[in-house]
């Protein structure tokens, strides 16, 4: 028995037609673009980027780039520092060195090294002297940077830390030689205020610059008192 359809959406046969009935169903073939083509995404790819969730379907690339060197992640230039090293002993202008640099292009590493060194020349019989002398560095540069700028100098704190660390070198320079003659006293005391004035000279000559004019005694002064309460720590006096 056959019905006929009523709005032609269905179809209805008999028993018998419908054992005659075979064939198969053949699945549509369904690619998700997940926007790589060029095509519209799909719904859930749409919904998801709607809600503000679109992050959930991006990949991330493989860095091709090759680690740095530890010494690069940090920002030590070994050649740099060895330079403005050459600069702080080395200060008279007649040897050619561009001392500016020291000033122009500060760094932290190469002053914390110096101060460092300078403390651990000093910490014979005195360990306490380590942590003061590394205060004294911070809070004198930045004595040094405040009465700079009172002046009229046009320097950062970053610029003094780095001339006053650097400037170091000179009392370590004089370190040994006060141990070898520390038993004579008044070449070790003539040995001393080279040492200070040398350093004091360094640090002076880079920090204190024509702007200060009729000024520059005003800076100097604590400059050098600076490096003389360092030897100080170091003699123990």
């Amino acid at each position: 028995m056959q019905f006929s359809p009523t709005n032609g959406d269905f179809t209805f046969v008999s028993s018998t037609e419908a054992e005659e009935l075979s064939g198969t169903i053949s699945a549509p073939d369904i690619k998700l673009n997940m926007g790589s083509d060029g095509g519209k995404d799909p719904y859930a790819t749409t919904f998801l980027r709607q809600r503000g969730y679109g992050w959930l379907l991006e990949v991330e690339e493989d860095d091709s780039e090759e680690s740095k060197p530890l010494l690069e992640e940090l920002d030590i230039d070994l050649k740099d520092i060895y330079y403005k090293i050459r600069c702080v002993l080395m200060p008279m202008p007649s040897l050619g060195y561009n001392r500016q640099v020291v000033r122009d292009n500060p760094d932290f590493w190469g002053p914390l090294a110096v101060v460092l060194l300078f403390s651990m020349i000093s910490i014979y019989g005195q360990f306490r002297v380590v942590s003061w002398i590394i205060t004294i560095w911070i809070f004198g540069s930045l004595t040094i940077f405040l009465l700079a700028r009172v002046l009229g100098g046009e320097v950062s704190y970053g610029q003094v830390l780095g001339v006053i660390g650097y400037s170091l070198l000179p009392l370590i320079v004089i370190a040994p030689l006060l141990l070898v003659i520390g038993g004579f006293e008044v070449v070790s005391t003539l040995i001393k205020l080279f040492g200070v004035f040398w350093a004091a000279y360094s640090a002076a000559s880079l920090l204190v610059g024509d702007e200060f004019k009729t000024k520059k005694p005003l800076l100097i002064y604590p400059i050098f008192l600076l490096y003389i309460y360092f030897l100080s720590l170091y003699t123990g006096v």
